[in-house]
């Protein structure tokens, strides 16, 4: 037995398909298979439930591949002390953020990391919160960027910055005429379009939406803020943005009107979390200082 195949047996789990979990894990699938029946003969057992719609793991299957999972989890650890003796600066970091702020705050902070670390490999995984969590405490991914509060499953925290919200909309609507801010209370009435089921933006926006008096517009739910973009552009609605996703490098639209709310502001806070046994603890604690510097210059129309 050795790490590679319980690594293929994981991946055969997580993807119920052969063909997938050999693309994840960089090798043909024949390979994979071979090996697979290898690990079943060693074992003296059926670890894959094979037919020709989906392949599953069987209750030992199952059984073995969570503690695989661990034992890839030390593994790695181990790789990462070693690499971090040897120089405290590099490595490969998989850092995972939530749809709604990676294309937003990467191209503020990416070029700022790259220049202070440049022996650092960051691989970068777009998820939902959930996903990204799921991955971080099984050891997929080293260090999540998630909206607060999330739970504290043995991670160790450090908040990046706080982004207000704005509201977003279409330039021939009432508000768009307006010069100063406006109360949470003028959402009230409104057809207020939000994401979808699972984004965390969906839920602080929800929560937005109540202190306003305001509430969803149920004949439309977007996958993206392009898409509520796009549909406030329209005239559909209006909506709530992150400010860091009105801000350049994202090119304005003469289509929508962006209104800043008076106190109470609403606005989301940010964070990255890693695990509390983590070897790139150090690491992982400089890098989120120096994004939260970055972002808060950003914020504060101070970029570089």
């Amino acid at each position: 037995m050795n790490l590679r195949d319980l690594e293929y047996l994981v991946a055969v789990g997580e993807h119920g398909h052969f063909g997938r979990a050999a693309e994840a894990c960089f090798v043909s699938q024949p390979t994979l298979s071979t090996q697979i029946k290898k690990l079943e003969r060693e074992l003296g057992v059926e670890l894959v439930e094979r037919n020709p719609r989906r392949v599953m793991l069987t209750a030992a299957g199952e059984q073995v591949a969570a503690r695989a999972r661990v034992m890839l989890l030390e593994a790695e650890t181990i790789r990462g002390i070693a690499r971090q003796a040897a120089d405290p600066e590099a490595g490969r970091v998989r850092v995972g953020l939530f749809p709604t702020l990676g294309p937003y705050l990467l191209p503020h902070v990416v070029p700022v990391l790259h220049a202070r670390y440049p022996r650092l490999e960051l691989l970068l995984v777009e998820e939902k919160t959930d996903e990204v969590l799921a991955r971080l405490r099984d050891g997929r991914l080293d260090a999540g960027v998630l909206a607060l509060p999330v739970p504290d499953d043995g991670f160790e925290s450090r908040v990046l910055f706080e982004e207000d919200f704005v509201l977003a909309v279409p330039a021939g609507h009432p508000l768009a005429g307006g010069d100063g801010p406006v109360g949470l209370s003028a959402m009230a009435g409104e057809r207020v379009l939000l994401l979808e089921e699972g984004h965390c933006l969906r839920d602080q926006a929800l929560s937005v939406c109540r202190m306003g008096g305001a509430s969803e517009w149920q004949g439309f739910r977007a996958t993206s803020l392009e898409t509520l973009r796009q549909m406030v552009a329209a005239g559909v609605g209006v909506t709530l943005l992150p400010e860091l996703a009105v801000r350049p490098p994202v090119a304005a639209s003469p289509e929508v009107r962006l209104l800043r709310f008076s106190d109470p502001v609403p606005r989301r806070e940010i964070a990255m979390l890693w695990r509390r046994t983590s070897p790139y603890g150090g690491l992982l604690e400089a890098v989120a200082g120096l994004i939260a510097t970055t972002t808060v210059d950003v914020l504060a129309g101070r970029e570089a």
